[in-house]
């Protein structure tokens, strides 16, 4: 009897796969009826997925339905309309909190900035805006990266470029921006990027979970939450790496506590235990409190900056004519001395080609490739579509870049050039057309500090090393909340 019915499961997906192969891209966008709706596509297609919404969007003019199953409730509204971003980040901005569903799904960052609405939203932003302007927190933050470039980055990139060996870009970003963002936080150097290259599995957890919870959004809720009480699947794999990240933050909350009265060497948390004082979030648990907060910060500190280096550099060594001109820039406006190995934030604001270049990498390849919110109340979009409570609305800033009515018939190309001014400064672009750091009252805070990490690792880089893209590898986005490498890119680098 187990083989037969194996044998009707095996005739029927196999007749779901033929069917939907069968249909293009318009009629798999309009069909209604069908009991899975479009989700069989969607999870066989998850190596792709966001090349394949890019293609549906480009066919129904930037916004279709994503049909979910019929007794899931999992519709979703996925839009790359200009005006749709502007109405729901900022003109309707009320009606469309974070909410329960949206908390549930993103359960690791608890009562962090990222996770939570009205006054607790309020008071983190304030508060972290209030540490950020602080007059000597820019001249910390740069001489923490430039301490890394030249005690970790530097080192370990001449290491690999005497030996003439393959090196994984997306790795060493990782590694990089991890160890910065905990020296800030924690005034930790964990030195994941080092010689010996240390494993430190709270770094590489940190990448799961962006994969884990990509997936929560196109299964029915029922299914991950039972995989998550069976420690199974998925959802397993998401367990053990909360397990590594709590194991991390954990280990610095009991040092802090322990030293409540000495907290010289933290100084970023000494001023966030000052600014949250008395604050627990929604558990009332003030130390629960401090660690969302922490594990939010890690992962955005993490993540975000590197995934934008990477595919920055894959660009870059895709356009060599791009490479020199960012080089020649470099030489033209920075007087590098003898023995220095690094310059001035004047400087690099000096570097306009080379910025140029960093939003053409984010138009196209956005860190963070959605954003996903959901009415209060119902709602009409400026594109003409009805939403209700139910509807799940994806703002889909993946898809933006290669859309050719937002950005023109050559949005596909990468063209620095695009950012410059006929005067030949910066040329600044709307957030709700270029959301790479969203946009709307949840603007990110960490923009100014990403780009600053970002120029100097990047002038460094190229100022010193030819890259070189490994051919045959595959180059492709991980399905993930965040736009990671799905295999890394592997390089070389030759000393110039």
């Amino acid at each position: 009897m187990a083989f037969f019915e194996s044998l009707a499961v095996f005739i029927f997906t196999s007749f779901l796969v033929f069917y939907y192969k069968s249909q293009n891209v318009k009629t798999r966008i309009e069909r209604k009826w069908l009991p899975l709706g479009m989700i069989w596509e969607v999870l066989t297609n998850m190596h792709r997925i966001h090349d394949l919404f890019a293609v549906y969007l480009n066919a129904s003019g930037g916004t279709f339905m994503l049909r979910g199953p019929w007794f899931a409730k999992m519709d979703m509204l996925i839009t790359t309309d200009p005006l749709d971003v502007h109405h729901v980040l900022s003109k309707n901005f009320s009606n469309y909190p974070k909410g329960q569903k949206f908390r549930k799904i993103f359960d690791i960052f608890g009562d962090g900035i990222f996770n939570v609405d009205g006054h607790l939203w309020e008071i983190q932003r304030k508060s972290t805006m209030s540490l950020f302007n602080q007059p000597n927190f820019q001249s910390v933050f740069e001489t923490i990266v430039w301490d890394k470039v030249e005690k970790g980055l530097l080192p370990v990139l001449e290491s690999i470029s005497k030996r003439d060996m393959e090196i994984d870009l997306q790795d060493i970003f990782q590694r990089f921006t991890f160890d910065t963002i905990c020296k800030l936080l924690v005034d930790d150097d964990l030195k994941s990027l080092s010689l010996d290259f240390s494993c430190v599995p709270c770094e590489k957890s940190i990448s799961d979970i962006a994969e884990g919870l990509f997936y929560r959004h196109f299964v029915p809720p029922l299914f991950w939450k039972l995989q998550q009480l069976l420690r199974m699947g998925n959802e397993m794999k998401l367990s053990e790496a909360y397990d590594d990240v709590d194991h991390l933050v954990n280990k610095y909350l009991n040092i802090i506590q322990n030293e409540s009265n000495n907290l010289e060497n933290f100084r970023f948390i000494r001023s966030l235990l000052k600014e949250y004082e008395n604050q627990g979030g929604n558990s009332k648990d003030p130390n629960k409190f401090l660690r969302d907060t922490i594990v939010t910060l890690v992962s955005a500190g993490r993540d975000t900056t590197s995934t934008t280096l990477s595919w920055f550099f894959y660009l870059v060594a895709k356009n060599p004519i791009v490479e020199k001109n960012i080089r020649d820039e470099i030489h033209t406006f920075i007087k590098v001395k003898e023995g220095d190995k690094k310059w001035s934030s004047k400087d690099l604001g000096k570097l306009v080609y080379l910025h140029g270049a960093l939003c053409e990498a984010l138009r196209l390849y956005p860190s963070i490739p959605f954003n996903h919110k959901t009415p209060l109340q119902s709602d009409i979009l400026p594109s003409g579509h009805q939403v209700s409570q139910s509807t799940k609305i994806i703002l889909y800033y993946y898809g933006m870049g290669r859309m050719k009515k937002i950005w023109g018939e050559d949005c596909m190309e990468f063209k620095p050039e695009r950012w410059m001014s006929t005067r030949g400064g910066v040329k600044h672009e709307p957030s709700f057309k270029f959301p790479a750091f969203n946009a709307g009252p949840r603007t990110c805070l960490g923009k100014d500090m990403s780009f600053t990490q970002i120029n100097i690792v990047a002038s460094t880089i190229i100022y010193h090393y030819h890259i070189e893209l490994i051919e045959g590898q595959p180059i492709l986005p991980r399905a993930s909340i965040i736009l990671h490498m799905k295999h890394g890119l592997k390089v070389r680098l030759t000393k110039i």
